[in-house]
């Protein structure tokens, strides 16, 4: 069985603090060893993280029983167990790769030669190469090759298992080139795109279950050996409550750099985590290996609204009673808060990351950020207007003219 940990008392406390969590708790969490025996269905244990034969899993697929047994134990292995498991021979098929790898070549090659910065997340601008949106773009320009590609009985499975019913699937493509550099250790979407003052604007059980509204994977599209520069990862760190405030401090990201695990993949490997796993992409130190994995970002169906709301028509139509009431002072600034949070979009995504890239940071600018930056600036309602459209039309899978 997997080394016990003593849970971590958190019932005086709803909010996290820029000095939350505790060296000594996280090093006892990820000290956890995996145990075979504890995971019936998996071939292996490497690197700490379980393995699993693709053959067995698409066989697993024909039978509602050891379809959903399977499912189980993934899930188990994503919330409690290391977080992070590697599927084996995930996708046989790999003509549908080949052909998916000359498309994704193709808009590399046309995004440098039009000098667009793509930006990235974890990484400086220019380190790798990166095409967004690869599931549309893959979906659009080659409909046959995509239906080849995500027929996949590994990926719906998984997705299946960690969000149930009505996920969404999107793509980032990331290609690390020769002596491409690592990047910092993090947690991925939601939390993990926002800076330590932001996080800090969520309590602590939504730390707690923002993990649960995400699946990281990434399909290898040739083959990584380590020197290569595959994932570098912290199994068991999702356990960690106060991880997405505490991994950016120095103590954290020393004990990631000295203790992380890394898994080297064959062609049509996938691997699959906790978007909550402290992770990183390793340094290329190869001269010709142009590492290239579509990273996929599943959500929960359950990241919705449940109405259908134009706020930028809202903008336009409130913005000049904002403009007039912060000229007159006749509003407090608690209260001018509380008007453009009930209207304004205040979360950077869904949107267009060739066209509204996150250059300047991990997540474009807001709604809710314009609003406040053009009172500040007291622009004129046509300005306003102007550059709310603009970024409206950024967000835009195909950005209007």
């Amino acid at each position: 069985m997997s080394t016990p940990v003593k849970a971590v008392s958190h019932e005086n406390k709803s909010w996290v603090n820029v000095h939350a969590g505790d060296l000594d708790t996280f090093i006892q969490q990820v000290s956890q060893q995996t145990n075979l025996s504890d995971w019936p269905l998996a071939q292996a244990v490497e690197q700490n993280l379980l393995v699993y034969s693709g053959d067995a899993v698409r066989k697993a697929a024909t039978q509602e029983a050891s379809r959903q047994a399977l499912m189980h134990e993934w899930a188990r292995a994503l919330k409690s167990g290391p977080g992070i498991i590697a599927i084996q021979n995930a996708m046989p098929d790999h003509d549908a790769i080949d052909n998916a790898n000359t498309l994704f070549s193709e808009i590399i090659e046309i995004q440098r030669a039009s000098g667009a910065d793509t930006g990235d997340h974890f990484a400086k601008p220019g380190a790798n190469d990166r095409v967004w949106n690869a599931l549309e773009k893959h979906c659009v320009a080659d409909p046959v090759g995509f239906a080849n590609y995500y027929a996949n009985d590994v990926i719906a499975m998984i997705s299946h298992a960690w969000l149930g019913r009505g996920y969404q699937i999107t793509a980032q493509v990331n290609r690390v080139n020769p002596g491409g550099n690592a990047q910092t250790a993090h947690r991925d979407y939601h939390l993990g795109f926002m800076s330590p003052a932001q996080m800090l604007e969520f309590p602590d059980h939504v730390h707690s279950f923002c993990q649960m509204l995400t699946l990281q994977g990434a399909v290898a599209h040739c083959d990584m050996p380590l020197e290569s520069g595959p994932t570098l990862y912290l199994p068991y760190s999702q356990l960690h409550l106060e991880g997405y405030i505490a991994f950016t401090r120095d103590e954290y990201q020393a004990y990631f750099n000295e203790h992380r695990k890394q898994l080297a993949l064959k062609k049509g490997d996938m691997v699959f985590f906790n978007p909550a796993v402290m992770h990183a992409a390793g340094d290329n130190k190869t001269t010709d290996i142009y590492r290239l994995a579509n990273l996929l970002q599943v959500g929960s169906a359950f990241g919705r609204s449940i109405e259908t709301i134009d706020r930028t028509r809202m903008l336009e139509a409130l913005y000049p009673t904002l403009l007039e009431l912060t000229t007159d002072n006749s509003v407090s600034q608690q209260h001018l808060h509380n008007i453009v949070a009930a209207s304004a979009e205040g979360y950077s995504f869904p949107t267009n990351l060739d066209s509204d890239p996150p250059v300047a940071g991990l997540a474009p600018q807001t709604q809710n950020e314009l609003v406040h930056e053009a009172l500040n600036a007291s622009e004129s309602v046509k300005q306003f207007k102007s550059r709310l459209q603009a970024m409206a039309n950024r967000k835009l899978s195909i950005p209007a003219s």
